[in-house]
């Protein structure tokens, strides 16, 4: 998983599960990270947390390389608050922001060498993952949403190695995947990152439940 240093520092945040992370690369190889276990309430911490880690490291926004983020599929709130927060921050420190698939992540936290099949799942709750197949480190299809028995199928086809993420429990109780933020992967994806890649836009599991007057989503 470990990648070329870029020499320039590079953070990353997660708020798309029950936690509000981030880890910031510096240009000497240090790694600074901050993990809080959270179900809500991201949005308000995810700030102070970053000026922790930048004053942590003695750095100003403007140092920045790049700024990636987690965009899902997670928690509504939680991933559309860590997008939102990454694309501000870079708008203001002249950083480039990097959006990151949770499932890239996590599979690459599985296969750090990019050798094997990691089948990725997200628990999406009501009975529903979400889910990806990745081989030798490169996405092998589309990201699915399916009910559990569908996803067990498709497990089992897949002839995936390795099972990861927050929904692998319910495909095989086994699992001894565990919640958390996977900042070193995450850290490894941005730096590698292309350097044309678009803004960040989260990914959510499936559509929100409510919906303003007008059909404008909150």
């Amino acid at each position: 998983m470990a990648s070329a240093l870029s020499h320039r520092p590079v953070l990353v945040i997660d708020t798309a599960g029950r936690w509000c992370a981030g880890a910031l690369r510096c240009a000497d190889g240090r790694v600074i990270t901050h993990d809080e276990r959270m179900d809500r309430g991201q949005a308000e911490r995810l700030a102070p947390m970053v000026e922790a880690l930048l004053g942590e490291a003695g750095l100003h926004p403007s140092q920045l390389w790049r700024i990636g983020v987690a965009t899902g599929p997670g928690s509504f709130a939680g991933t559309r608050a860590g997008t939102a927060f990454a694309r501000g921050l870079a708008l203001a420190s002249g950083a480039q922001a990097i959006g990151i698939s949770s499932l890239s992540a996590m599979a690459l936290e599985a296969d750090p060498d990019s050798t094997g099949s990691v089948f990725t799942a997200h628990d999406a709750r009501r009975s529903e993952l979400v889910w990806q197949v990745f081989r030798r480190g490169v996405a092998d299809g589309a990201v699915t949403r399916s009910d559990t028995d569908a996803a067990k199928r498709a497990l089992a086809a897949s002839g995936a190695d390795r099972l990861t993420g927050s929904g692998a429990v319910l495909l095989d109780p086994s699992s001894a995947w565990h919640d958390h933020a996977p900042l070193e992967a995450l850290l490894a994806l941005c730096e590698s990152a292309d350097a044309h890649a678009p803004l960040p836009s989260p990914v959510y599991a499936r559509p929100p439940d409510a919906a303003l007057p007008g059909g404008v989503i909150p």
